[in-house]
């Protein structure tokens, strides 16, 4: 980073607050800037609207303020319903009190009118503020879309809203030859595409319609200006419940509609908008649940498992002590929850890393291997072939008398975990602490919803990661609907799945939840394909069931 730039605006001396307007780009959080990114970690309060808030307020600290913000509208008011404070009035009151201000609005505050008005009374008061340019929707959508706005001959690129277009701006968007990204709604387009027509655009231009654009909700229509309407009518595409949608439309010669099907990279990710249930908490599923997103899912992590301490502490505050009075040679982690569990000891008892200098440390997995380095341990042993306790034991070392001058390992685990580990050291001539630093218990049921999706194939997918997963979600939720695919990270859990008269329609090549994501990835790729190859429409697990399939939509 440059000398000259902050990670925040300075605090004024006098104690006048700051505002910072950011262009929260058109719905995908990952296109938000890394000057955004800064800005929304150092907002004391953030003021947007709701759908605006869902993709900026992970980047912010949990002790930021988020007034509630309500569009006035003149049926509210006639209607006598109060009405809270607009946002102008929200932005004022915060920066005056001396609190940096985040306005965050959909796009590019530089394309946002109600931003440019709040700026001007910002400067006018004598606040100061910045200007954090977004991903503009008339931009950033297309490109989601798989359509250029311009091809090797420099086509002219002309931007209109639809909503706010002069007769004089549709006379001359319709006069031109060149590409037209018109910012609409899905229930208005087809008037907005009669306008282009009048005129003077032709019928058969094409166009591509793109809704709920770079979020997996996307969805894209290609027609031409005279068709657009039975296209959308054809596809049974329903008003939305909470109001008009949003849509850009793209129309031109040259607008690549011909050309969708080789550059629409987004809504051909293999995972393309499914729903995919993870039974884990959202901790334990962080980069499972990433790399489902780069797939192009919705994961929805449901822990069926919740964490207690174990009945009898004193066992593990032995053993702990016995780590710091030089009891332990090495000591086996495997799993997070056990990392988390004597890290927690620790605490408790005021030690850190430190303790564990002169202990050799062995993880089971990448993922427990980076618990310990954020605990500030870095594993000596970790598999290098399979991330499980089989593949530990390939690599640990046996004991040796001349080498390794204290014989015990401290091994904290689960109740419920398998003897392998503990069998397998003993025959390398170790001597075993099995302790149980924590006991799984089933978790408390989702809410009614889930439920309700889980039995009524709401999800596209299920992962199970073990055979617990299978019983304990099967146990607090339900039996997920026969059309949900079922994806299984090994033989054992595939076993428990199949006798609870679930399908088995994915296993794992490995047990690691990564490759079985990945497995999951190539199973919807191959789906994908084959509805391509039989010229059918690419449909979600989902959609198939009875009442699933509520709209057509051709990507």
């Amino acid at each position: 980073m440059s000398p000259t730039t902050s990670n925040h605006p300075p605090r004024p001396a006098h104690g006048q607050g700051h505002v910072t307007f950011l262009g929260a780009g058109p719905g995908d959080p990952g296109l938000l800037t890394l000057r955004a990114v800064e800005a929304l970690a150092g907002a004391d309060v953030l003021i947007a609207e709701p759908h605006v808030l869902d993709v900026v307020r992970g980047h912010a600290r949990a002790s930021v303020s988020t007034p509630e913000l309500t569009v006035v509208d003149d049926a509210s008011t006639s209607a006598g319903i109060p009405v809270l404070r607009d946002a102008a009035n929200l932005v004022m009151e915060a920066a005056r009190g001396g609190k940096r201000v985040v306005r965050a609005v959909t796009g590019d505050p530089g394309l946002d009118n109600d931003a440019g008005q709040e700026m001007l009374a910002c400067a006018a008061a004598g606040i100061p503020f910045e200007v954090v340019p977004g991903v503009a929707a008339a931009v950033g959508v297309p490109a989601y879309a798989g359509v250029p706005l311009r091809d090797e001959h420099g086509t002219d690129v002309r931007f209109i809203d639809a909503r706010t277009a002069s007769d004089r701006c549709w006379t001359e968007v319709g006069a031109s030859d060149g590409t037209a990204v018109v910012s609409t709604t899905l229930e208005t387009v087809a008037a907005a595409a009669g306008e282009l027509v009048a005129a003077g655009r032709k019928p058969d231009t094409p166009l591509t319609v793109t809704v709920a654009g770079t979020t997996t909700r996307q969805r894209t229509w290609t027609a031409t200006l005279g068709t657009i309407a039975q296209t959308l009518k054809q596809a049974k595409v329903l008003p939305s419940p909470e109001g008009q949608q949003p849509v850009i439309a793209v129309v031109g010669e040259r607008s690549a509609a011909a050309q969708r099907d080789q550059l629409a990279w987004f809504e051909s990710k293999p995972l393309f908008g499914w729903k995919v249930l993870v039974p884990r908490t959202k901790e334990q599923a962080a980069s499972l649940s990433d790399q489902l997103r780069s797939y192009g899912a919705v994961p929805h992590e449901v822990p069926t498992i919740a964490v207690e301490p174990p009945r009898t502490p004193q066992q593990m505050e032995r053993a702990v002590k016995g780590l710091v009075t030089g009891r332990y040679e090495w000591i086996a982690f495997t799993s997070v929850n056990a990392v988390k569990a004597v890290r927690e000891k620790f605490e408790e008892y005021g030690l850190d890393a430190r303790a564990f200098a002169g202990i050799k440390v062995a993880a089971v997995g990448e993922q427990t291997a980076a618990a310990l380095v954020d605990f500030g341990v870095k594993p000596d042993l970790v598999p290098s072939g399979e991330q499980s306790a089989a593949g530990l034991l390939e690599d640990w070392p046996p004991y040796d008398p001349v080498f390794d001058p204290i014989d015990r390992v401290f091994l904290p685990r689960a109740d419920i975990a398998t003897e392998t580990l503990v069998a397998g050291l003993i025959e390398l001539g170790w001597e075993v602490d099995d302790v149980t630093a924590y006991r799984t218990v089933r978790a408390s049921p989702p809410p009614a919803e889930t439920r309700e999706a889980i039995k009524g194939g709401g999800f596209d997918a299920v992962l199970f990661t073990s055979s617990s997963t299978v019983r304990n979600l099967v146990g607090i939720a339900g039996k997920p609907h026969n059309v949900t695919v079922i994806a299984c990270i090994g033989p054992a859990t595939a076993k428990t799945a199949e006798e609870h008269g679930l399908r088995v329609d994915v296993l794992s090549p490995e047990p690691s939840v990564h490759r079985l994501a990945e497995a999951l990835a190539d199973f919807g790729a191959a789906r994908r394909a084959a509805a391509v190859e039989a010229g059918e429409h690419v449909t979600r697990p989902s959609e198939r069931r009875p009442g699933g399939r509520r709209r057509r939509t051709t990507t």
